[in-house]
């Protein structure tokens, strides 16, 4: 493998150990998908479970590597890796969620990779006993050159609660293509009429896998209260997950089942973001979610929980409104206000859009996340970085 003699393109190699696509995973997508190929020549090092989740909408030009390591103690395949960094000549190793950087930090170090990069995403509410002091997260941090928080608050987690150090942090907030989630009223009466939903009929959704953290059981018991004075009001639950059957049984108790409905993975969002009157987030925490960016980059508005990063995008009385988490009368409290108020739907979309559009594109944060590549490498290896004019073509998800 040869280089070009000005050092580009640089060797960039994205770890995850998921088996699932969630929004870290999209994020991790969309930066492979952005890439200025003119700088960066990027890998994916991943389960190929999650490859396969992924393959429809991965560029070509990525070189795949299968392989699943959940703990250091895999001794045969943190070699597969190693030989892999080595053969290839990896430059810049950038891991998701601290399990992945756990065993590729240490390892992209320890093969002679300059860089690593972690993106923790989202607060580690689950930590319990000897994890809850995150010594091993300190330990690990040594290997890592810089931490990308994808929000301010995620970044308070990082320095307040983990206890690294501020100064390896960047704050880059989380991005998405928007163009795909442009106003689409046609598509949304289009699939009220396949669904068999009336014109006049208010319309929830909720997009996300049907996991705890999302917090979909308390959207339920939402849901008579609401129906007291909306009976016709439907809630479309996008996404998959180990609480499907639980919640479906929930709804059916709760006297609810034919007004919750759950309709799975959907690979095309932005027809049932136009779908939806109101976009709710009921989760319990967050890093900074992409569901937020597209439902606003479609101007619809939003009601959500004020968890960690979401207040950032979903800002109360502009955007949307926001409620405590595990609130339900409150949920609905808030989601009735807004029924009843469709100018102030209508005015929470217009500046969801936006907002989106100056400060959550895609374009936005890689062109972020490649400076600080481009500032860590420079840093770690002393070679000085040319000025290269990066003409649109090179942008992989120009072609795509």
């Amino acid at each position: 493998m040869t280089h070009a003699a000005n050092g580009f393109p640089l060797e960039v190699c994205h770890f995850a150990n998921s088996t699932v696509r969630a929004g870290a995973e999209e994020y991790m997508l969309g930066v492979l998908r952005h890439l200025d190929r003119q700088r960066f020549r990027p890998s994916l090092a991943c389960p190929s479970t999650l490859i396969d989740l992924l393959a429809p909408d991965l560029p070509p030009d990525v070189d795949l590597f299968p392989i699943h390591i959940a703990r250091p103690t895999q001794i045969g395949e943190l070699r597969r890796f190693s030989h892999f960094l080595r053969d290839r000549r990896v430059q810049i190793v950038h891991s998701h969620q601290f399990r992945a950087s756990l065993v590729a930090s240490p390892t992209a170090s320890l093969s002679g990779v300059p860089v690593t990069v972690e993106t923790p995403h989202i607060r580690e509410y689950w930590r319990a006993g000897w994890k809850e002091n995150y010594t091993v997260d300190r330990i690990a941090g040594h290997f890592v050159t810089g931490y990308i928080a994808v929000s301010a608050a995620n970044k308070r987690y990082l320095v307040g609660e983990k206890r690294l150090p501020e100064s390896k942090i960047s704050v880059i907030p989380c991005g998405a293509d928007l163009r795909p989630f442009t106003r689409q009223q046609s598509a949304g009466q289009a699939l009220r009429r396949e669904l068999g939903i009336s014109p006049s009929q208010p319309v929830l959704l909720v997009a996300g896998r049907l996991e705890p953290q999302k917090g979909h059981r308390y959207l339920l018991d939402a849901m008579p209260s609401i129906r007291g004075e909306f009976p016709g009001v439907v809630l479309f639950c996008v996404g998959e997950g180990s609480l499907m059957s639980e919640l479906q049984h929930h709804a059916r108790e709760l006297g609810i089942a034919e007004a919750a409905r759950f309709v799975g993975y959907q690979r095309n969002m932005a027809r049932w973001y136009a779908l939806a009157d109101i976009v709710v987030l009921p989760s319990l925490f967050e890093g900074l979610p992409i569901t937020a960016i597209e439902a606003l980059a479609s101007e619809k508005p939003m009601v959500a929980t004020a968890v960690d990063g979401t207040p950032e995008i979903v800002v109360d009385g502009v955007t949307g409104l926001t409620v405590p988490p595990r609130d339900s009368t409150a949920l609905a409290r808030a989601i009735v206000r807004l029924l009843r108020e469709p100018e102030l739907r209508a005015t929470f979309g217009r500046q969801g859009r936006e907002l989106v559009e100056h400060s959550f594109s895609i374009e936005r944060m890689v062109e972020q996340i490649e400076n600080l590549y481009l500032r860590l490498w420079q840093a770690r290896t002393g070679t000085p970085i040319p000025l290269i004019d990066a003409a649109p073509q090179s942008r992989m998800a120009e072609s795509i």
